[in-house]
């Protein structure tokens, strides 16, 4: 049986987008993004649950994000995970977790300020996307298969 690395996720970034570039001159931005479960306890009172997920996109993808998103921006995110690890500089092995996005969407209103410039359609949405192929042997798939 294969095995499947996808994370799909919708949330508010908690700062501006941090851009920089590899001595290669390839783009690479992190983000924090804030997602939040809202329920009710036994007692009936509203409680919030929040989670903050580290997101990292490379090349055009992250000069879009740098130029389009900002702190508070409502944005989907669609990618895997990916764990990497260093050495701090006591000598201690440390590791994060994060979402290495290949997709991302914004899904701010029109009225939202704090989404940027993006572009929006005539129904008040903005309707810009990005998205960057991880692997370019997927684009003749539809052509093997029998139906």
């Amino acid at each position: 049986m294969s095995s499947l690395n996808k994370v799909m996720i919708i949330g508010r970034l908690g700062a501006d987008p941090d851009v920089r570039y590899t001595q290669s001159n390839a783009a690479v931005a992190n983000m924090s993004v804030a997602t939040t479960d809202r329920y009710k306890d036994r007692n009936g009172e509203l409680q919030e649950n929040t989670e903050w997920h580290r997101v990292v996109v490379w090349n055009r993808l992250a000069e879009i994000c740098q130029e389009y998103l900002k702190k508070g921006s409502l944005v989907y995110f669609e990618g895997k995970l990916e764990t990497r690890g260093w050495e701090d500089k006591e000598g201690q092995k440390r590791y994060t977790t994060e979402i290495k996005a290949f997709n991302m969407q914004m899904l701010d209103s029109r009225g939202d300020q704090s989404g940027g410039g993006a572009p929006q359609n005539s129904s008040g949405g903005k309707t810009a996307k990005a998205s960057v192929d991880l692997d370019d042997s997927f684009d003749d798939m539809d052509d093997d298969l029998p139906f």
